[in-house]
Protein backbone atom coordinates (compact mmCIF):
# COMPACT_ATOMS: atom_id res chain seq x y z
CA UNK A 1 0.00 0.00 0.00
CA UNK A 2 1.04 3.62 -0.64
CA UNK A 3 -0.99 5.20 2.48
CA UNK A 4 1.01 6.59 4.58
CA UNK A 5 0.07 7.21 8.43
CA UNK A 6 1.45 8.99 11.32
CA UNK A 7 0.56 7.89 15.01
CA UNK A 8 0.83 10.29 17.66
CA UNK A 9 0.95 9.48 21.45
CA UNK A 10 2.85 10.32 24.58
CA UNK A 11 2.80 6.39 24.94
CA UNK A 12 5.85 4.85 23.61
CA UNK A 13 3.89 1.27 23.94
CA UNK A 14 1.14 2.77 22.02
CA UNK A 15 3.34 3.52 19.04
CA UNK A 16 5.13 0.67 18.56
CA UNK A 17 2.49 -1.47 19.05
CA UNK A 18 0.36 0.02 16.33
CA UNK A 19 3.67 1.19 14.43
CA UNK A 20 4.06 -2.96 13.93
CA UNK A 21 0.59 -4.06 13.63
CA UNK A 22 -0.40 -1.62 10.78
CA UNK A 23 3.52 -1.67 8.68
CA UNK A 24 2.33 -5.86 9.33
CA UNK A 25 -0.46 -4.87 6.76
CA UNK A 26 1.15 -2.85 4.10
CA UNK A 27 1.00 0.43 5.78
CA UNK A 28 3.76 3.28 5.84
CA UNK A 29 4.15 4.46 9.19
CA UNK A 30 5.20 7.57 10.91
CA UNK A 31 5.69 8.23 14.85
CA UNK A 32 5.37 10.94 16.68
CA UNK A 33 5.45 10.94 20.63
CA UNK A 34 3.17 14.88 20.80
CA UNK A 35 1.40 17.24 18.89
CA UNK A 36 3.91 19.65 18.21
CA UNK A 37 6.18 17.05 16.55
CA UNK A 38 3.11 15.75 14.78
CA UNK A 39 2.52 19.03 13.06
CA UNK A 40 6.45 19.53 12.34
CA UNK A 41 6.08 15.93 10.40
CA UNK A 42 3.10 16.98 8.57
CA UNK A 43 4.95 20.59 7.34
CA UNK A 44 7.76 18.09 5.62
CA UNK A 45 5.69 14.72 4.57
CA UNK A 46 2.38 14.21 2.95
CA UNK A 47 0.26 11.84 5.92
CA UNK A 48 -3.04 10.19 4.91
CA UNK A 49 -3.92 9.23 7.92
CA UNK A 50 -3.57 10.56 11.61
CA UNK A 51 -4.23 8.35 14.34
CA UNK A 52 -3.87 10.55 17.07
CA UNK A 53 -4.75 10.09 21.06
CA UNK A 54 -7.05 12.15 22.61
CA UNK A 55 -5.37 13.44 26.34
CA UNK A 56 -1.73 14.88 25.28
CA UNK A 57 0.78 17.77 26.85
CA UNK A 58 0.77 20.91 25.34
CA UNK A 59 -1.26 20.10 21.56
CA UNK A 60 -4.05 17.70 22.46
CA UNK A 61 -5.80 15.49 20.04
CA UNK A 62 -8.75 18.11 19.42
CA UNK A 63 -6.18 20.72 18.86
CA UNK A 64 -4.12 18.80 16.68
CA UNK A 65 -7.88 18.05 14.45
CA UNK A 66 -8.40 21.84 14.35
CA UNK A 67 -5.01 22.54 13.03
CA UNK A 68 -5.81 19.55 10.38
CA UNK A 69 -8.28 20.96 9.21
CA UNK A 70 -7.24 24.28 8.57
CA UNK A 71 -3.96 23.43 7.06
CA UNK A 72 -3.55 19.70 5.93
CA UNK A 73 -7.34 19.24 4.22
CA UNK A 74 -6.15 15.88 2.55
CA UNK A 75 -4.81 14.25 5.88
CA UNK A 76 -7.87 12.22 8.07
CA UNK A 77 -7.86 12.14 11.41
CA UNK A 78 -8.90 8.99 14.13
CA UNK A 79 -9.11 9.61 17.71
CA UNK A 80 -8.43 7.46 20.18
CA UNK A 81 -8.59 7.89 23.79
CA UNK A 82 -8.79 6.14 27.14
CA UNK A 83 -11.20 8.64 28.84
CA UNK A 84 -13.46 9.01 25.93
CA UNK A 85 -17.13 10.23 26.47
CA UNK A 86 -19.75 11.09 24.02
CA UNK A 87 -19.21 14.32 24.24
CA UNK A 88 -15.54 14.48 23.55
CA UNK A 89 -16.73 11.87 20.58
CA UNK A 90 -19.17 14.63 19.32
CA UNK A 91 -16.91 17.26 19.24
CA UNK A 92 -14.53 15.67 17.67
CA UNK A 93 -16.85 14.32 14.94
CA UNK A 94 -18.44 17.87 14.31
CA UNK A 95 -14.42 19.29 14.29
CA UNK A 96 -14.03 16.84 11.14
CA UNK A 97 -12.87 13.57 12.90
CA UNK A 98 -13.42 10.46 10.63
CA UNK A 99 -14.03 8.11 13.86
CA UNK A 100 -13.52 8.04 17.72
CA UNK A 101 -12.51 4.95 19.15
CA UNK A 102 -11.49 4.19 22.84
CA UNK A 103 -9.07 2.47 24.83
CA UNK A 104 -8.80 -0.47 25.50
CA UNK A 105 -8.86 -1.82 21.44
CA UNK A 106 -7.71 -4.80 19.56
CA UNK A 107 -5.09 -4.01 16.51
CA UNK A 108 -8.41 -6.27 14.53
CA UNK A 109 -10.53 -2.75 15.21
CA UNK A 110 -7.98 0.06 14.73
CA UNK A 111 -6.97 -2.30 11.01
CA UNK A 112 -10.80 -2.23 10.32
CA UNK A 113 -11.42 1.58 10.84
CA UNK A 114 -8.62 2.60 9.23
CA UNK A 115 -9.28 0.23 6.01
CA UNK A 116 -12.61 2.24 6.28
CA UNK A 117 -11.33 5.66 6.04
CA UNK A 118 -9.49 4.57 2.74
CA UNK A 119 -12.46 3.03 1.55
CA UNK A 120 -14.29 6.01 2.22
CA UNK A 121 -11.56 8.32 0.65
CA UNK A 122 -11.54 6.24 -2.47
CA UNK A 123 -15.38 6.34 -2.39
CA UNK A 124 -15.49 10.12 -2.28
CA UNK A 125 -12.56 10.77 -5.61
CA UNK A 126 -14.85 8.56 -7.51
CA UNK A 127 -17.83 10.42 -6.46
CA UNK A 128 -15.82 13.84 -7.27
CA UNK A 129 -15.28 12.33 -10.64
CA UNK A 130 -18.56 10.68 -11.73
CA UNK A 131 -19.79 14.89 -10.89
CA UNK A 132 -17.03 16.09 -13.13
CA UNK A 133 -17.93 13.33 -15.84
CA UNK A 134 -21.50 13.75 -15.36
CA UNK A 135 -21.34 18.14 -15.41
CA UNK A 136 -18.69 17.78 -18.31
CA UNK A 137 -21.34 15.52 -20.48
CA UNK A 138 -24.32 17.33 -19.49
CA UNK A 139 -23.56 20.62 -19.11
CA UNK A 140 -26.53 22.76 -21.77
CA UNK A 141 -27.96 19.69 -22.48
CA UNK A 142 -30.74 22.26 -23.71
CA UNK A 143 -28.42 23.00 -26.49
CA UNK A 144 -27.16 21.04 -28.76
CA UNK A 145 -24.28 21.34 -31.40
CA UNK A 146 -20.47 20.65 -31.82
CA UNK A 147 -19.85 23.29 -34.65
CA UNK A 148 -17.59 25.89 -34.00
CA UNK A 149 -20.22 28.24 -33.61
CA UNK A 150 -22.16 26.61 -30.89
CA UNK A 151 -18.75 25.84 -29.21
CA UNK A 152 -18.03 29.75 -28.89
CA UNK A 153 -22.07 30.15 -27.68
CA UNK A 154 -20.82 27.26 -24.74
CA UNK A 155 -17.60 29.45 -24.09
CA UNK A 156 -19.16 32.56 -23.50
CA UNK A 157 -21.72 30.99 -21.67
CA UNK A 158 -18.92 29.47 -19.33
CA UNK A 159 -17.43 32.98 -19.25
CA UNK A 160 -20.45 35.18 -18.25
CA UNK A 161 -22.58 32.74 -15.80
CA UNK A 162 -20.94 33.27 -12.55
CA UNK A 163 -21.26 37.21 -12.94
CA UNK A 164 -23.97 39.57 -12.59
CA UNK A 165 -23.70 41.23 -15.16
CA UNK A 166 -26.27 42.13 -17.87
CA UNK A 167 -26.61 40.02 -21.54
CA UNK A 168 -27.73 40.38 -24.15
CA UNK A 169 -28.65 37.37 -26.34
CA UNK A 170 -29.52 37.85 -29.99
CA UNK A 171 -30.17 36.24 -32.64
CA UNK A 172 -33.14 35.54 -35.17
CA UNK A 173 -36.46 33.79 -33.82
CA UNK A 174 -36.54 30.00 -33.27
CA UNK A 175 -32.46 29.81 -32.82
CA UNK A 176 -33.07 29.15 -28.83
CA UNK A 177 -31.92 32.59 -27.14
CA UNK A 178 -34.47 31.58 -24.70
CA UNK A 179 -32.59 28.46 -23.80
CA UNK A 180 -29.17 30.25 -23.58
CA UNK A 181 -30.44 32.34 -21.09
CA UNK A 182 -31.75 29.61 -18.96
CA UNK A 183 -27.95 28.28 -19.14
CA UNK A 184 -26.59 30.92 -17.96
CA UNK A 185 -28.91 31.17 -15.03
CA UNK A 186 -29.29 27.37 -14.22
CA UNK A 187 -24.79 27.77 -14.23
CA UNK A 188 -25.01 31.12 -12.00
CA UNK A 189 -24.44 31.80 -7.88
CA UNK A 190 -28.40 32.63 -8.53
CA UNK A 191 -29.81 29.46 -9.75
CA UNK A 192 -31.66 28.25 -6.63
CA UNK A 193 -33.27 31.60 -6.86
CA UNK A 194 -36.43 32.67 -8.86
CA UNK A 195 -36.49 32.52 -12.71
CA UNK A 196 -38.54 34.33 -14.70
CA UNK A 197 -39.05 35.30 -18.20
CA UNK A 198 -41.43 38.09 -19.93
CA UNK A 199 -42.10 38.17 -23.48
CA UNK A 200 -41.99 42.49 -23.87
CA UNK A 201 -43.95 42.03 -27.67
CA UNK A 202 -46.73 40.16 -25.95
CA UNK A 203 -47.47 42.93 -23.71
CA UNK A 204 -50.55 45.65 -24.54
CA UNK A 205 -48.39 48.57 -24.25
CA UNK A 206 -50.87 50.07 -21.36
CA UNK A 207 -50.23 46.88 -19.11
CA UNK A 208 -46.13 47.23 -19.82
CA UNK A 209 -45.51 49.22 -16.73
CA UNK A 210 -48.14 47.32 -14.32
CA UNK A 211 -46.64 44.28 -15.51
CA UNK A 212 -43.07 44.73 -14.84
CA UNK A 213 -43.20 46.87 -11.65
CA UNK A 214 -46.48 46.20 -10.39
CA UNK A 215 -49.08 48.03 -9.22
CA UNK A 216 -51.29 49.28 -6.17
CA UNK A 217 -54.97 48.25 -5.45
CA UNK A 218 -57.41 51.16 -6.52
CA UNK A 219 -54.23 52.81 -9.08
CA UNK A 220 -56.46 52.10 -12.09
CA UNK A 221 -59.77 50.18 -13.47
CA UNK A 222 -59.32 46.54 -12.66
CA UNK A 223 -56.61 46.81 -10.03
CA UNK A 224 -59.04 45.00 -7.18
CA UNK A 225 -55.30 44.71 -5.24
CA UNK A 226 -51.90 45.32 -5.03
CA UNK A 227 -49.74 42.65 -7.14
CA UNK A 228 -45.93 42.67 -7.54
CA UNK A 229 -44.58 43.33 -11.47
CA UNK A 230 -41.97 41.03 -12.76
CA UNK A 231 -39.15 42.38 -11.22
CA UNK A 232 -40.27 41.79 -7.49
CA UNK A 233 -41.33 38.32 -8.54
CA UNK A 234 -37.63 37.42 -9.64
CA UNK A 235 -35.94 39.51 -6.62
CA UNK A 236 -32.62 37.46 -5.59
CA UNK A 237 -32.73 35.44 -9.57
CA UNK A 238 -32.93 36.46 -12.70
CA UNK A 239 -35.04 38.07 -15.23
CA UNK A 240 -34.89 37.29 -18.80
CA UNK A 241 -36.63 40.53 -20.78
CA UNK A 242 -37.43 38.40 -24.14
CA UNK A 243 -38.00 40.75 -27.11
CA UNK A 244 -36.88 43.45 -25.38
CA UNK A 245 -36.76 45.95 -28.31
CA UNK A 246 -40.43 45.69 -28.66
CA UNK A 247 -40.90 47.92 -25.55
CA UNK A 248 -42.15 51.53 -26.46
CA UNK A 249 -39.71 54.23 -26.46
CA UNK A 250 -41.32 55.82 -23.36
CA UNK A 251 -40.85 52.62 -21.32
CA UNK A 252 -37.55 52.49 -22.05
CA UNK A 253 -36.63 55.52 -20.05
CA UNK A 254 -38.46 53.81 -16.79
CA UNK A 255 -36.81 50.96 -17.79
CA UNK A 256 -33.03 52.14 -17.80
CA UNK A 257 -34.14 54.03 -14.50
CA UNK A 258 -34.55 50.73 -13.06
CA UNK A 259 -31.47 49.17 -13.85
CA UNK A 260 -29.42 52.38 -12.98
CA UNK A 261 -30.78 52.98 -9.67
CA UNK A 262 -31.94 49.08 -8.72
CA UNK A 263 -35.40 50.22 -7.05
CA UNK A 264 -38.73 50.17 -8.56
CA UNK A 265 -42.17 52.38 -7.85
CA UNK A 266 -45.57 50.32 -8.55
CA UNK A 267 -47.81 51.88 -10.28
CA UNK A 268 -49.84 54.15 -7.97
CA UNK A 269 -47.39 54.35 -5.63
CA UNK A 270 -44.37 56.71 -4.40
CA UNK A 271 -42.20 54.22 -2.51
CA UNK A 272 -38.98 52.55 -4.32
CA UNK A 273 -38.31 49.10 -3.32
CA UNK A 274 -35.10 47.80 -4.07
CA UNK A 275 -34.35 45.20 -6.41
CA UNK A 276 -31.64 42.23 -6.66
CA UNK A 277 -32.51 41.11 -10.23
CA UNK A 278 -29.53 39.97 -12.76
CA UNK A 279 -31.52 41.28 -16.38
CA UNK A 280 -30.95 38.97 -19.17
CA UNK A 281 -32.29 40.20 -22.69
CA UNK A 282 -33.66 38.90 -26.15
CA UNK A 283 -33.76 40.30 -29.12
CA UNK A 284 -33.96 38.86 -32.99
CA UNK A 285 -33.47 42.19 -34.65
CA UNK A 286 -30.18 44.16 -35.06
CA UNK A 287 -30.22 45.98 -32.18
CA UNK A 288 -27.12 48.26 -33.34
CA UNK A 289 -29.41 49.20 -36.30
CA UNK A 290 -32.21 50.63 -34.03
CA UNK A 291 -30.16 52.32 -31.76
CA UNK A 292 -28.92 54.44 -35.13
CA UNK A 293 -32.40 55.07 -36.12
CA UNK A 294 -33.12 56.04 -32.59
CA UNK A 295 -35.71 53.28 -32.15
CA UNK A 296 -33.97 52.33 -29.23
CA UNK A 297 -31.81 54.00 -26.55
CA UNK A 298 -28.64 54.40 -26.52
CA UNK A 299 -28.03 54.46 -22.59
CA UNK A 300 -30.33 51.47 -22.57
CA UNK A 301 -28.66 49.16 -25.29
CA UNK A 302 -25.44 49.83 -23.13
CA UNK A 303 -26.90 48.78 -19.89
CA UNK A 304 -27.97 45.53 -21.36
CA UNK A 305 -25.20 44.97 -23.29
CA UNK A 306 -22.46 44.39 -21.31
CA UNK A 307 -21.77 40.67 -22.24
CA UNK A 308 -23.47 40.31 -26.09
CA UNK A 309 -24.16 36.31 -27.10
CA UNK A 310 -25.28 35.58 -30.67
CA UNK A 311 -27.13 32.68 -31.49
CA UNK A 312 -26.11 31.32 -35.12
CA UNK A 313 -28.71 30.71 -37.78
CA UNK A 314 -28.89 26.61 -38.36
CA UNK A 315 -28.38 27.76 -41.78
CA UNK A 316 -24.99 28.93 -40.53
CA UNK A 317 -24.08 26.00 -38.65
CA UNK A 318 -25.53 22.81 -40.80
CA UNK A 319 -23.05 20.33 -40.00
CA UNK A 320 -25.14 20.28 -36.60
CA UNK A 321 -28.14 19.10 -38.31
CA UNK A 322 -27.41 15.35 -38.24
CA UNK A 323 -27.07 15.90 -34.21
CA UNK A 324 -30.37 17.64 -34.00
CA UNK A 325 -32.70 15.68 -36.26
CA UNK A 326 -31.23 12.41 -34.23
CA UNK A 327 -31.86 14.66 -30.43
CA UNK A 328 -35.84 15.52 -31.68
CA UNK A 329 -36.25 11.74 -32.76
CA UNK A 330 -34.81 10.67 -29.30
CA UNK A 331 -37.41 13.19 -27.89
CA UNK A 332 -40.58 12.91 -29.74
CA UNK A 333 -40.16 8.91 -29.53
CA UNK A 334 -40.05 9.42 -25.34
CA UNK A 335 -43.24 11.93 -26.31
CA UNK A 336 -45.25 9.28 -28.05
CA UNK A 337 -43.32 6.23 -25.65
CA UNK A 338 -42.36 4.19 -29.34
CA UNK A 339 -39.61 3.54 -30.41
CA UNK A 340 -36.81 5.72 -31.94
CA UNK A 341 -37.37 5.69 -35.69
CA UNK A 342 -34.16 6.41 -38.52
CA UNK A 343 -33.83 8.99 -40.83
CA UNK A 344 -32.91 7.47 -44.22
CA UNK A 345 -30.33 9.20 -46.11
CA UNK A 346 -32.99 11.20 -48.64
CA UNK A 347 -34.61 12.55 -46.12
CA UNK A 348 -31.64 13.71 -44.76
CA UNK A 349 -30.22 15.22 -47.77
CA UNK A 350 -33.75 17.00 -47.97
CA UNK A 351 -33.60 18.78 -44.81
CA UNK A 352 -30.04 19.66 -45.81
CA UNK A 353 -30.98 21.56 -49.01
CA UNK A 354 -33.29 23.51 -46.97
CA UNK A 355 -32.74 27.27 -45.79
CA UNK A 356 -34.52 26.92 -42.26
CA UNK A 357 -35.70 30.43 -41.99
CA UNK A 358 -37.58 29.44 -38.76
CA UNK A 359 -34.29 28.00 -37.59
CA UNK A 360 -34.56 24.82 -35.25
CA UNK A 361 -37.85 25.73 -34.31
CA UNK A 362 -39.15 24.98 -37.55
CA UNK A 363 -36.96 21.90 -37.53
CA UNK A 364 -38.75 20.53 -34.63
CA UNK A 365 -41.88 20.91 -36.28
CA UNK A 366 -40.52 19.24 -39.44
CA UNK A 367 -39.27 16.30 -37.75
CA UNK A 368 -42.55 15.84 -35.44
CA UNK A 369 -44.39 16.32 -38.61
CA UNK A 370 -42.76 13.30 -40.35
CA UNK A 371 -42.65 11.27 -37.50
CA UNK A 372 -46.00 10.99 -37.42
CA UNK A 373 -46.23 10.65 -41.50
CA UNK A 374 -43.98 7.49 -41.35
CA UNK A 375 -46.75 5.71 -38.80
CA UNK A 376 -45.48 2.56 -37.99
CA UNK A 377 -42.66 2.70 -40.75
CA UNK A 378 -39.26 2.37 -38.77
CA UNK A 379 -37.83 4.85 -40.70
CA UNK A 380 -38.50 8.43 -41.95
CA UNK A 381 -38.08 8.75 -45.41
CA UNK A 382 -37.90 11.23 -48.03
CA UNK A 383 -41.64 11.20 -48.58
CA UNK A 384 -42.29 12.15 -44.64
CA UNK A 385 -40.17 14.98 -44.91
CA UNK A 386 -42.71 18.40 -45.86
CA UNK A 387 -41.69 21.61 -45.31
CA UNK A 388 -43.27 24.29 -43.28
CA UNK A 389 -46.80 25.75 -45.20
CA UNK A 390 -45.71 28.96 -45.41
CA UNK A 391 -42.70 27.52 -47.20
CA UNK A 392 -44.46 25.56 -49.79
CA UNK A 393 -43.27 28.01 -52.82
CA UNK A 394 -40.42 28.00 -51.93
CA UNK A 395 -39.35 24.22 -51.89
CA UNK A 396 -41.40 24.50 -55.98
CA UNK A 397 -38.75 27.12 -56.63
CA UNK A 398 -35.93 25.28 -54.85
CA UNK A 399 -34.56 23.71 -58.55
CA UNK A 400 -35.40 26.45 -60.67
CA UNK A 401 -33.34 29.54 -59.91
CA UNK A 402 -33.45 31.22 -63.28
CA UNK A 403 -29.93 32.35 -62.83
CA UNK A 404 -29.80 33.12 -59.06
CA UNK A 405 -26.61 31.56 -56.95
CA UNK A 406 -27.29 29.71 -53.92
CA UNK A 407 -26.64 32.46 -51.70
CA UNK A 408 -28.99 34.69 -53.43
CA UNK A 409 -31.26 31.72 -52.96
CA UNK A 410 -30.71 32.16 -49.42
CA UNK A 411 -31.56 35.43 -49.30
CA UNK A 412 -34.75 35.22 -51.38
CA UNK A 413 -35.99 32.99 -48.65
CA UNK A 414 -35.14 35.24 -45.67
CA UNK A 415 -36.87 38.00 -47.71
CA UNK A 416 -39.92 35.93 -48.02
CA UNK A 417 -40.11 35.05 -44.38
CA UNK A 418 -39.87 37.72 -43.22
CA UNK A 419 -42.65 39.90 -45.46
CA UNK A 420 -44.81 36.53 -44.22
CA UNK A 421 -43.56 37.60 -40.35
CA UNK A 422 -44.30 41.40 -40.85
CA UNK A 423 -47.40 40.49 -42.78
CA UNK A 424 -46.53 42.01 -45.91
CA UNK A 425 -45.16 45.35 -44.51
CA UNK A 426 -42.56 46.77 -46.41
CA UNK A 427 -41.22 48.82 -43.74
CA UNK A 428 -40.97 46.91 -40.88
CA UNK A 429 -39.20 44.25 -43.20
CA UNK A 430 -36.29 46.06 -44.56
CA UNK A 431 -35.81 46.94 -40.67
CA UNK A 432 -35.32 43.18 -39.71
CA UNK A 433 -33.38 42.57 -43.02
CA UNK A 434 -31.14 45.45 -42.42
CA UNK A 435 -31.68 46.71 -45.78
CA UNK A 436 -33.18 49.95 -47.24
CA UNK A 437 -36.75 49.71 -48.56
CA UNK A 438 -35.35 50.81 -51.81
CA UNK A 439 -33.21 48.08 -52.10
CA UNK A 440 -36.25 45.88 -50.39
CA UNK A 441 -38.14 47.01 -53.20
CA UNK A 442 -35.64 46.49 -56.11
CA UNK A 443 -35.03 42.70 -55.40
CA UNK A 444 -39.05 42.41 -55.47
CA UNK A 445 -39.23 43.68 -58.96
CA UNK A 446 -36.02 41.63 -59.67
CA UNK A 447 -38.29 38.25 -58.47
CA UNK A 448 -41.14 39.45 -60.36
CA UNK A 449 -39.46 39.71 -63.57
CA UNK A 450 -38.48 36.07 -63.24
CA UNK A 451 -41.53 34.60 -62.42
CA UNK A 452 -40.69 33.86 -58.56
CA UNK A 453 -42.35 36.05 -56.54
CA UNK A 454 -44.85 34.62 -55.01
CA UNK A 455 -48.50 35.77 -55.73
CA UNK A 456 -49.27 36.34 -51.76
CA UNK A 457 -46.37 39.60 -52.06
CA UNK A 458 -47.83 41.04 -55.55
CA UNK A 459 -50.68 43.37 -53.76
CA UNK A 460 -51.18 45.99 -56.81
CA UNK A 461 -48.14 48.51 -57.88
CA UNK A 462 -46.51 48.41 -54.21
CA UNK A 463 -46.56 46.29 -51.03
CA UNK A 464 -48.40 47.51 -48.15
CA UNK A 465 -45.96 50.00 -46.37
CA UNK A 466 -48.10 50.94 -43.43
CA UNK A 467 -46.63 50.97 -39.63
Amino acid sequence: MDYKLLIVDDDFAIRSFLEEALKDVGYQVEKADNGKSAIKILENQKIDLIITDLKMPEVDGLELLSIVKEKFQDTGLLLMSAYGTVDDAVQAMKIGAFDFVTKPFSITEIETRVKRFFEFQDLKTENVKLKKKISSEEKYTSLIGNSEKMKEVYRRIEMVSKSDVSVLVTGESGTGKELVSREIHNNSLRNNSPYLQINCAAIPENLVESTLFGYEKGSFTGALKTTNGVFQESNTGTLLLDEVTEVSTGMQAKLLRVLQEKVVVKVGSHAPQKIDVRIISTSNQNVIKLVEDKDFREDLFYRLNVFPIEIPPLRERMEDLPLLVDYFLMKIADKYVVDKKIISPPALDKMFNHSWPGNVRELVNVIERAFLYAGTNEQILESHITMEANNTTLQKTTHNFDGLSSLEEIERRAIFATLRKTKNNRTKASKILDISVRTLRNKLNLYKEKDILPSEFILGEELQDSN
